[in-house]
């Protein structure tokens, strides 16, 4: 059951419907191509070979057996590509150091985690390849390794970069450290505001390392020709970041590289980051052939980015009528091998969901011997949203308050002013909230057994670069141009978007998605930016097309452009003083168009701001078999504040997805590492993922506060549905068994434990 409230009833003609998906047919026919089903003639298939060691050095890496094999035409290791400077530079949501890609993508001093690339080879045949690998000798100095953030961050840990300081020290770091950084947010005396309070909630909580379980690995495909350039396609969430990354990592202009992006079988935040393509292109330029590299579902485990864990620590101070008057939040959280985790995010979104005067917070980057972290749907802010939403779940018991009457009394409005800096414009925290207050679930009695859980989410959603372009066909259609691969529904939500502005069906709206070379630069696909920002661009690209049809509208019919109209997707006089003129639709204007100027096109480019913040409640009914531990999810909703609803089938798939993510997260996802710090459950056999089976029909509300700055009203939707999920799922575990856990998952083992423990104290209170 879903339930859409929207803002705009019957302001829209195309936007809050749902038309079939542009790419459907192809998807379901299975004609869709994705990152692994580019071939070319002649092609190589290029093979990594990967660190046995969790940390050690490299004392020397001898390939000249691996190069003499009948069949291997190419072989790399890191002394084939330049060292990169110290130099900052974004990727989707999060940061990352130009000096640490390269020694990502191939060790260089030292193999930093189990999978860390040491060599590639490029051969005629995958076996061959294979066979090359094991011929490629490493003498290695294997060194004490740490796996865990906590121990990482002891004195006496394993180093793993000795030119690392602590950013952010205070006082100022001597020696190195595994603490890349040090970070803090205030706002207010929470010092005074906790010695105010009267009631006082602490707690520490704990998360691991999860995947983003995307079903499509890692792949692509190079071809350098001899003129230096470099054709390159590739599953990922940015083409232009792939062609970015890879020229400097190359020692290449970007004008060198063309970046084709394929079909995508899901990314998250996890396709945002270059793997393959600098070791396929380099492959691929020494051995004059394309190159072909795909990782197996293990390589995606060990050696891609998860999304990190990490401790946190959460004190929350409030009044007995549910004012909260103090907060503090401390996130220590895990960047795997390199500096780079999420803990700024997690920081800001802490709180964000509320109003309260004093707050601290306090964020450190941890190293330790992992691979290094990728984004995840809301980098950072489930794992700060799971402690803080279960410590606000703690002070409703004890103030014995619903947990939705709490949040609504501290719920962020338009004027409130975050811990970070930001005073929110117009916000949907409270009409989320009464969302969920509201509905037939929440106001239905709790089974026996059950428990019921609410948590709260925010995101901040962004903009960025973006550029579109629009182009009417001899027929009459529309060719919309963009550059963002589509992982959320963003050709269906840019073509509906342009059919409303141009009044056309839309159905004569074709969405592209183009190549680096075929459109101005677009920023990544991830922060819910694509609908919003490249939309945003679209609108403005189909407006300058507009221009120009009036433009040819007047020229036909020799009267001032100023005199011509657009409206219902057709060009009109302005008013009856003008002259009596038929209406001259698309299709009448590009039959006249080599008469009245040539194609007719339109651009735009912009660096979109202005995106609305999004907030989201989600609520959870759930039972757990005190013999086992399972948890059985029996019935679940998710509301949201979307802004505009450009599809509603999609944005409620968004949230839906977001839900099972999360509920995987809560209950059973983990990396698990042994004593020699190997990843034991590289593949969805081990690493247990929610099934369709172990979930109800997640029902979803849509509560539209439109985006100001937006001129349909979008707000991003992608990020903050995987926030809530955690800490409702735990509030309701809590609820329905009187145990609170504090560390992920609550997987059967760690639940049934508990439960077990805590039933002699329930038998002695009884």
């Amino acid at each position: 059951m879903s339930e859409h409230r929207p803002n705009t009833e019957g302001k829209y003609k195309w936007i809050g419907t749902r038309p079939e998906r542009p790419d459907g047919a192809d998807k379901v026919t299975g004609r869709a191509r994705f990152g692994a089903d580019f071939s070319l003639p002649g092609q190589l298939i290029g093979k990594v070979l990967r660190s046995p060691h969790a940390h050690a050095v490299i004392k020397s890496i001898d390939t000249s057996k691996a190069l003499a094999l009948n069949g291997v035409k190419a072989v790399i290791t890191a002394q084939d590509f330049p060292d990169q400077p110290n130099l900052i530079v974004p990727t989707g949501e999060m940061q990352v150091n130009m000096r640490d890609i390269t020694r990502n993508i191939m060790a260089r001093e030292k193999a930093l985690y189990e999978g860390h690339p040491v060599a590639a080879v490029a051969a005629v045949s995958e076996a061959i390849a294979k066979q090359a690998l094991s011929l490629i000798k490493v003498d290695y100095e294997v060194l004490p390794h740490v796996i865990d953030v906590a121990e990482a961050m002891k004195p006496d840990a394993p180093i793993l970069h000795d030119h690392l300081l602590t950013e952010g020290a205070n006082p100022p770091a001597s020696k190195p450290s595994n603490i890349a950084k040090r970070i803090e947010f205030k706002k207010g005396d929470a010092k005074a505001g906790f010695a105010q309070a009267q009631v006082v909630i602490e707690k520490d909580y704990t998360t691991q390392a999860v995947h983003q379980g995307y079903i499509e690995p890692h792949a692509t495909l190079a071809s350098a020709a001899e003129d230096g350039q470099i054709q390159v396609w590739s599953t990922t969430q940015g083409h232009f970041q792939v062609r970015g990354f890879c020229a400097r990592l190359l020692g290449l202009e970007t004008s060198q590289i063309r970046v084709t992006p394929t079909e995508i079988g899901g990314g998250f935040g996890g396709k945002t980051v270059v793997y393959l393509e600098p070791l396929a292109m380099r492959l691929s330029q020494k051995s004059g052939k394309p190159v072909k590299m795909t990782m197996a579902r293990e390589d995606v485990f060990r050696a891609s980015g998860p999304a990190p864990g990490g401790n946190v620590k959460v004190k929350i101070g409030a009044m007995r009528d549910g004012r909260i008057v103090a907060a503090e939040c401390i996130v220590e959280m895990q960047a795997g091998a390199f500096p780079g985790s999420p803990v700024g995010p997690a920081c800001m979104c802490s709180f964000a969901c509320y109003d309260i005067d004093n707050v601290y917070i306090e964020g450190f980057d941890v190293v330790s011997n992992r691979p290094k972290v990728a984004a995840y749907r809301a980098p950072g802010a489930p794992i700060s949203a799971w402690a803080v939403e279960s410590t606000l779940d703690i002070l409703a018991q004890e103030l014995d308050m619903d947990p939705i009457d709490l949040r609504l009394k501290n719920a962020a409005k338009e004027g409130t002013k975050t811990a970070y800096g930001v005073t929110f414009n117009t916000i949907g925290m409270v009409e989320t909230l009464e969302a969920i207050r509201d509905s037939e679930h929440y106001k239905s009695p709790v089974k026996p057994g059950y428990g019921r859980g609410v948590a709260a989410g925010f995101w901040f959603n962004i903009g960025a670069d973006s550029s579109a372009a629009s182009h009417v066909g001899e027929d009459g259609s529309v060719t919309v141009i963009s550059g963002n691969p589509d992982i959320g529904g963003s050709r269906a939500s840019l073509a509906l978007m342009a059919a409303e502005e141009l009044g056309v069906d839309y159905n004569k709206v074709r969405p592209i998605i183009a190549d680096t070379a075929s459109i101005g630069f677009n920023f990544v696909t991830g922060g819910s930016r694509v609908t919003f920002a490249t939309g945003l661009a679209v609108v403005n690209s189909v407006r300058d097309m507009i221009r120009e049809l009036k433009v040819r509208a007047a020229k036909i019919w020799k009267i001032d452009p100023e005199a011509v109209i657009w409206e219902g997707g057709m060009a009109k006089p302005a008013g009856n003083q003008v002259g009596t003129f038929e209406p001259l639709s698309l299709a009448d204007l590009a039959a006249q168009a080599g008469r009245t100027g040539g194609p007719i096109n339109g651009h735009a480019q912009l660096n979109v701001t202005g995106a609305g913040p999004g907030f989201g409640v989600h609520c959870v009914d759930l039972k757990v078999d005190e013999d086992t531990g399972c948890v059985h999810v029996g019935r679940y909703t998710a509301a949201q504040d979307v802004g505009t609803a450009i599809h509603p089938s999609y944005v409620e798939g968004q949230l839906q997805g977001g839900a099972v993510q999360g509920i995987g997260w809560a209950l059973n996802e983990e990396y698990i590492y042994n004593a020699k710090g190997k990843l034991d459950n590289p593949g969805f056999l081990d690493y247990r993922m929610p099934v369709a089976s172990d979930l109800p029909k997640i029902e979803t509300i849509l509560v539209e506060v439109p985006n100001p700055q937006h001129p349909y009203g979008v707000r991003g939707v992608g990020e903050v549905p995987i926030i809530p999920p955690i800490a409702a799922v735990g509030n309701a575990v809590a609820r329905a068994t009187g145990v609170r856990m504090v560390d992920l998952p609550m997987s059967p083992p760690r639940l049934s434990e508990a439960l077990d423990a805590a039933r002699p104290m329930k038998m002695a209170a009884e």
